[in-house]
């Protein structure tokens, strides 16, 4: 139970996922949106441009069917009327295509958007597979194509009826119109008729729009164990991330003991804590912390100092409110110039001191003052 339940995809698709998807060339797409831009912005550009394409159909007629005798078998005359029917038809088509054309590449990327996958273009042998193709003819996939086609043949051969049964008499009354009267009233019912037809198809779109982005979220859907498997390929498995950090712990803590050699003393707890305070004019107005840790790590600080003969003094309330206080290269906080100063003074005082060139200092208290708000 337990093996079918990890298999089962109930997991929304991950940012990487859709991504991935979209690289194939996997994204959600209506050809009926598609479809029914295309046909509605023609019939929209016909209703739009429609009385200069009838008075264009006019001079057309006009030309044609007034021709005198000469004309008619002048062999010259043919090429001059079809330069007569491309300059009245051609422009105001062309306006209408234009329409077209651009109305349909909004319709087909309004759905997913815009996408250029190099993976989709690629030959695949699936593709070509006899099995893979019967599969396809008789899978889910195209039962729900099948059904999305006669479903539009439904609509629309539903729609034309009724449109032909509501215009049937004035469609009857065109032959008895008079020119051009009758060329603007048929290409006003030829235009109606055409949007209303054309708008027939929105319901399938309705339809059709959310099913896609429904059954594309459904292909993309994921198993608990994929997901799982993913977080660990972008993220990095815990082992490995564990490891990394430990490296770069024992990286910086390499670099943080390469520093106590140069550290103007070492405060220590005396054994819990070891901070290495430096300070250094030119780099900073305040001393700051150049080494710090806890046990095993003051045990190595203070091991460094004495091998490099840094000074340590002790001072269990000053090391413990540098070390929670303040961070590596960090300068230490104002409340605490005081104590470090006294410090300061006694090891410059006892290297003067070692060298002979000065009384010895007097030991300072291991109680320094600490405020209250850095007491720990």
């Amino acid at each position: 139970m337990a093996e079918e339940s990890s298999g089962e995809r109930s997991e929304e698709p991950t940012g990487r996922r859709l991504e991935q998807a979209r690289e194939k060339g996997q994204i959600a797409r209506s050809k009926e949106l598609g479809t029914a831009a295309v046909l509605i912005s023609a019939a929209c550009g016909f209703y739009m441009l429609g009385p200069s394409l009838a008075k264009s159909l006019t001079r057309v007629f006009e030309t044609v069917f007034t021709m005198d005798r000469a004309q008619v078998f002048d062999t010259e005359e043919m090429f001059n009327v079809w330069g007569v029917v491309a300059g009245e038809i051609v422009w105001p088509m062309a306006k209408i295509m234009l329409l077209i054309v651009v109305v349909a590449f909004i319709g087909n990327v309004a759905l997913g958007g815009m996408n250029f996958s190099t993976q989709a273009m690629m030959p695949k042998a699936s593709k070509m597979s006899p099995a893979a193709g019967l599969k396809r003819m008789f899978g889910v996939q195209a039962l729900v194509e099948l059904t999305k086609g006669i479903a539009k043949f439904s609509v629309v051969a539903f729609s034309a009826y009724l449109l032909l049964s509501f215009y049937f008499n004035e469609i009857l009354l065109l032959s008895s119109d008079h020119l051009p009267g009758n060329v603007y009233h048929a290409l006003d019912l030829l235009v109606w008729m055409f949007i209303l037809l054309c708008s027939s198809i929105l319901l399938i779109v309705v339809i059709d729009v959310p099913f896609q982005l429904w059954n594309h979220n459904k292909q993309l859907k994921m198993t608990k164990q994929e997901v799982k498997d993913e977080y660990k390929d972008t993220e990095g498995k815990p082992e490995v991330k564990g490891r990394v950090r430990q490296m770069q712990r024992e990286l910086a803590q390499r670099r943080m003991m390469a520093e106590v050699p140069n550290a103007d003393v070492i405060v220590v707890n005396p054994e819990h804590f070891a901070v290495a305070i430096k300070y250094d004019v030119q780099r900073s107005v305040a001393p700051f912390v150049v080494a710090k840790g806890v046990d095993d790590v003051a045990f190595k600080i203070r091991e460094i100092a004495r091998a490099h003969n840094v000074t340590i003094v002790s001072a269990p309330p000053l090391a413990r409110a540098i070390y929670h206080t303040t961070k590596l290269d960090q300068q230490i906080p104002e409340g605490l110039f005081t104590a470090v100063a006294q410090i300061l003074a006694y090891v410059f005082q006892l290297r003067q001191y070692q060298k002979g060139r000065g009384r010895k200092p007097i030991p300072i208290p291991l109680n320094q003052p600490i405020p209250d708000e850095l007491k720990y």
